[in-house]
């Protein structure tokens, strides 16, 4: 059977005049876009104008609901109830079905963004308010989660399909966790070691951790980080090397990832 992963980016992460990412440049290089709805980034007119450029380059599109926190890109922890989570979750995916709908489309899935991923890794009850939220709004949508992470397990649990979610451009810690982005080891600018870790996970099923051991993942869908410097580059540099590992680039479904729905 012939390998095949998703290509995944964040974006719609620009806000009124701010500018973040280069959208354009980088959704023809992918087949999955996770838009921000309006909590960490994006504003309703970016949504719209994101969701009209993936539908232009037949991109599948995903809610990337985050914590209320602008200033901070979402990417610091806040004291939340499962209950706030899933309230936000579901206001943000629901915003963001509708603005598909406005523009022809229909979402596909659903990925966190930043701190609310990271601490539905590390706290299930979080874990599973959001995948509620998810399944509770449209429980065809697909739900990615750190591969095989507890949080992709809870997912499954409440009746969502998952993608198994791996990283291009983030190192591991030997739990399987990524690490913080703290941390100077935390990014890989590096487009030949991205590679390298890439086909590992997609070919081999395993990622070398920080500290050299060796972490057994699944790999669905593969995320490149559209704000950070040189997305462009990277996502050009790890399709080409897909393509010519005889790695086949589609978009997840939840008629693909084999979990009914």
């Amino acid at each position: 059977m012939a390998l095949s992963i998703d290509l995944n980016c964040d974006m719609g992460e620009s806000f009124g005049p701010w500018v973040m990412g280069n959208d354009n440049e980088v959704l023809p290089l992918i087949t999955s876009a996770n838009i921000a709805c309006g909590f960490h980034a994006g504003d309703p007119g970016t949504m719209r104008k994101t969701v009209a450029a993936a539908l232009a380059h037949g991109v599948a599109l995903g809610a990337h609901p985050g914590l209320p926190d602008l200033s901070g890109f979402g990417r610091r922890n806040m004291d939340i109830t499962p209950q706030q989570a899933y309230d936000m979750v579901v206001v943000q995916v629901g915003a963001m079905a509708a603005t598909a709908a406005s523009q022809g489309g229909r979402l596909n899935h659903v990925k966190a963004h930043g701190a609310l991923y990271n601490m539905a890794v590390k706290n299930l009850d979080l874990a599973r308010a959001v995948a509620e939220a998810v399944r509770d709004v449209d429980r065809s949508l697909v739900f990615f989660a750190l591969a095989s992470s507890d949080m992709a397990r809870v997912a499954e649990d409440v009746g969502l399909a998952v993608a198994h979610e791996v990283f291009a451009d983030r190192s591991y810690q030997p739990d399987g966790s990524l690490t913080p982005r703290s941390r100077p080891e935390a990014m890989i600018t590096d487009p030949q070691a991205s590679i390298r870790q890439v086909l590992q996970m997609v070919q081999e099923g395993c990622v070398t951790a920080v500290d050299g051991s060796q972490v057994l993942v699944r790999a669905d869908t593969l995320c490149i980080h559209g704000d950070q410097p040189g997305a462009v580059v990277f996502a050009k540099t790890i399709r080409e090397a897909l393509k010519g590992a005889g790695i086949e680039v589609k978009a997840m479904s939840a008629q693909a990832s084999g979990v009914s729905a």
